[in-house]
C-alpha cells in the first residue's frame, strides 16, 4: 500500500461499527460511577447524529447506547458491527415453495432474465402478479450465487498459466468480415495461435477457409519459426480434431489438448486476444481489399503495440519481454517432413489417376488402373510430390495434365505397336526352304 493511500473500512458493517465506537468512546475509557454512567448516556441520546450512509440526522436511546457500551468493553470493534438480518436472502414476500421454483429455473436457465422469468410464471398462473418485484428476485438470485448467465456445475474455476513460455500454445480461429474481392465477396478467417505464459503470438495468419490444412499450415509456420512447444490448446471444433493435425503433434512429441465441449471461458486467454484485436485492428479495417491489405494490418498491429504494450494478465508486463526467455524444441525440417507425410488408401480410376487434397495425380503405370494403391504424400506446404505404393513397389505421382493427355498419341484399341527387332519365324523358315541365305543382322 502506497503513501498516497488511506486505512478506510472494509464495508458497511465496519463504518456503521466504526461510528457506534466514536460515540461511545469517551464513556468506555472513563471510570464512572453508576450515576455519572447515566447521566453521561443521557446526554448522549440528547444529541442528533448523522449515521454513516444516511442523509437525515438521527436520535438513539440511552438503551442503545448502554447496550453499545457494553459490547464495546466486551468484543472491541467486532462487537459493534450490526448483525445482518435473519431472513437475508429469503424474499420474505415469497413462500418457500415460491423460492425453490424461482431458484429451480435460474439453475436450469441460467441466461433467463429476472423480468422473463417473473412474466412467465405469472402467465402461467404459478405466480400472482405483484406479489415479488424484480429487486427482490434479483437480490435472491445474487444471494445464492445465480446471477444471469453463470452456470452453477459444482466446477471451482481457478486462474492458471504455464509455468515457462513456450510450454503450451492456444490455437484458435476467428471470424472477420466478409471481404470483397473483385465482384463477388469472400468470408475472412483469421487463424492465430498464442504463448500461454507470456501472450505471445507466435503465428497469426488471414485466410479465406477454415479447414484441418489451413492449421496444419499455422502449425507448420509456427515450427519453423519458434520450434516446437510442449504441448497444443484446442476447442473441439472439426477444424482441430482432424487425424493428420492428431498424428503430426505425436510424431514430433506435441500433447494436442482440447476443451471441454461448450466450455468458453476456458479458452478465456484466446477470447481476450481476439477481444483486443478486434477493438484495435479488426474493427477498423476500412478498406482492405484482398487478404494482403488484411496481414500487413494484422501484423503491425501484433508487432507494434500488442507485444509491447503492458498486458494485465502479465502483471503489467509487455508479451514481447516475457516472450525472451521463451525454451522451445528445435524442429529440422527432415522431422517436420517425417511428421506430416500421411498414408492414404486410394482407388485408381481407369484413366490412371488419384485424387489427394484436391488435387489429381496421374500414375503412368495403366496396369495399376482399378487397383488400391497406398499414397504417401507429404503436406502442401513441404516440399515433394506424392508417391504411390503397391506390392512393395514405389510409382511417382505427377500432376494430371488433360490437356497435355489431348495431344499424346495412342495406339488404338488392337493395334500392335511396331516391332523394333526383327522376329518372323514363317519367314525364316520360307528363307530356307527357298534356299535364300539367312539375315546377317545377327546381335
Amino acid at each position: 500500500m502506497s503513501e498516497s493511500e488511506s486505512l478506510s473500512p472494509r464495508d458497511q458493517a465496519e463504518r456503521v461499527a466504526l461510528f457506534r465506537a466514536e460515540l461511545i468512546g469517551a464513556v468506555s475509557r472513563r471510570a464512572l460511577s453508576r450515576g455519572e454512567l447515566a447521566a453521561a448516556l443521557r446526554a448522549l441520546a440528547a444529541e442528533r447524529y448523522l449515521p454513516p450512509g444516511s442523509k437525515t440526522l438521527r436520535r438513539f436511546g440511552v438503551s442503545t447506547f448502554e447496550r453499545w457500551l457494553y459490547a464495546y468493553r466486551a468484543h472491541g470493534l467486532v462487537g459493534l458491527r450490526p448483525a445482518p438480518r435473519s431472513d437475508r436472502g429469503r424474499a420474505r414476500d415469497l413462500t418457500p415453495a415460491q423460492r425453490e421454483l424461482l431458484l429451480e429455473i435460474r439453475r436450469e436457465h441460467p441466461t433467463a432474465s429476472v423480468p422473463l422469468i417473473l412474466r412467465t410464471l405469472v402467465a402461467d398462473g404459478r405466480l400472482a402478479a405483484g406479489v415479488v418485484s424484480d429487486t427482490t428476485v434479483a437480490r435472491l438470485y445474487r444471494d445464492a450465487g445465480l446471477e444471469r448467465g453463470v452456470v452453477v456445475d459444482g466446477h471451482t474455476r481457478l486462474r492458471w498459466q504455464a509455468d515457462h513460455a513456450g510450454a503450451l500454445w492456444h490455437g484458435d480461429v476467428c471470424h472477420g468480415p466478409t471481404l470483397r474481392v473483385g465482384k463477388t465477396t469472400r468470408p475472412l478467417r483469421i487463424h492465430a495461435m498464442l504463448d500461454d505464459a507470456s501472450r505471445f503470438i507466435v503465428a497469426l495468419k488471414a485466410i479465406h477457409s477454415e479447414r484441418e490444412a489451413d492449421m496444419l499450415d499455422l502449425v507448420l509456420f509456427a515450427l519453423r519459426r519458434h520450434g516446437a512447444p510442449d504441448a497444443i490448446y484446442l476447442d473441439n471444433g472439426s477444424t482441430y480434431r482432424g487425424e493428420a493435425l492428431r498424428l503430426c503433434c505425436e510424431r514430433l512429441g506435441i500433447t494436442l489438448i482440447h476443451a471441454r465441449p461448450y466450455d468458453a471461458p476456458a479458452r478465456g486467454k484466446m477470447e481476450r486476444f481476439w477481444r483486443t484485436l478486434r477493438a484495435g485492428c479488426i474493427d477498423h479495417l476500412g478498406a482492405a481489399m484482398s487478404l494482403h491489405d488484411v496481414q500487413v494490418r494484422l501484423d503491425a498491429f501484433v508487432d507494434e503495440h500488442y507485444h509491447r504494450a503492458p498486458h494485465g494478465g502479465l502483471y503489467g508486463k509487455a508479451p514481447a519481454d516475457a516472450w525472451a526467455g521463451a525454451t522451445c524444441r528445435a524442429i529440422d525440417e527432415p522431422a517436420l517432413a517425417a511428421a506430416l507425410t500421411i498414408h492414404r488408401r486410394r482407388r485408381v480410376r481407369k484413366d490412371g489417376t488419384i485424387d489427394v487434397d484436391g488435387c489429381v495425380w496421374q500414375l503412368d503405370q495403366g496396369f495399376l488402373a482399378g487397383r488400391v494403391v497406398t499414397v504417401v504424400a507429404a503436406h502442401a506446404g513441404l516440399a515433394g510430390q506424392p508417391v504411390a505404393l503397391h506390392d512393395g513397389h514405389r510409382y511417382p505421382l505427377r500432376p494430371a495434365d488433360p490437356v497435355a493427355a489431348s495431344r499424346t498419341r495412342r495406339t488404338r484399341r488392337g493395334e500392335a505397336p511396331p516391332p523394333s527387332i526383327p522376329f518372323d519365324p514363317a519367314g525364316a523358315l520360307l528363307d530356307k526352304a527357298a534356299g535364300r541365305r539367312p539375315r546377317k543382322d545377327k546381335p
